[in-house]
């Protein structure tokens, strides 16, 4: 397993730098984060101790789970799955960064329980590029005005946006949820939000990697590619009406 998944890491960062030499993008610009929904502790350890530095979490359980086993391996953690509000004091303990905010209750929610705890934290704004039900995330039209509303919520540092993307072989439909993500963050940098940072776009897995930087994606979302395939497929894991 360890050889698989530090060869696996070899083959994701060689797809990303080939990709932004394609993009005439450097490769800095692009940050692999690794997507550890069910990958055990000890399978991510061997990935951070290969120089890896940032992972993601879709479940608060799993955050808290696995964090004794690699709190001692420098590296920033990202959730990165639908967040409940009752689950906001659990997931600042563990989390960098959210990426995964998208409505007012939640923002205004971790803003009060920021600020009773004198913390900060990073944020992106996901935004539901692919208009199905199946996923959460405000609508693009919206992502402007939510985020002007939210700007003023200190405790909340706004880095950018976050969207998942079509589940879908036809490479036009996959590039158009990026190409409209990307809109959206044109749109609300040119707005000028004092506080509001727009420098990521955390866009893009295991199977489009490469549209994605081409589209300006900031942040690569892989997990199966690096891990092993999963009992179910990727979109069962990323249905979050489930």
């Amino acid at each position: 397993m360890m050889t698989d998944i530090i060869s696996n890491l070899a083959v994701i960062h060689a797809r990303i730098n080939e990709a932004c030499r394609k993009a005439g993008r450097l490769s800095s610009e692009v940050k692999l984060l690794l997507a550890t929904k069910t990958v055990a502790a000890h399978n991510i350890c061997i990935a951070l101790r290969n120089g890896e530095t940032l992972i993601g979490e879709n479940k608060v359980q799993e955050l808290e789970d696995k964090y004794d086993s690699l709190k001692t391996i420098p590296h920033q953690t990202h959730f990165i799955g639908h967040l409940q509000t009752n689950k906001i004091k659990k997931v600042i303990q563990y989390a960098d960064c959210i990426q995964s905010l998208d409505r007012m209750e939640l923002a205004r929610k971790l803003h009060k329980q920021l600020q009773q705890e004198g913390k900060t934290m990073e944020v992106l704004i996901q935004v539901n590029t692919s208009a199905e039900t199946s996923k959460f995330g405000i609508e693009p039209a919206h992502a402007a005005a939510f985020v002007k509303e939210i700007a003023g919520l200190g405790a909340l540092k706004i880095k950018g946006l976050m969207t998942i993307g079509l589940f879908s072989a036809e490479e036009n439909k996959v590039r158009d949820c990026f190409k409209l993500l990307g809109k959206v963050k044109n749109e609300i940098s040119g707005l000028n939000i004092p506080g509001v940072e727009m420098k990521e776009l955390s866009m893009g897995m295991s199977g489009d990697l490469e549209i994605a930087i081409e589209e300006g994606a900031t942040i690569i979302r892989v997990g199966t590619a690096i891990f092993g395939k999963r009992i179910h497929p990727d979109s069962y894991y990323w249905n979050e009406a489930k």
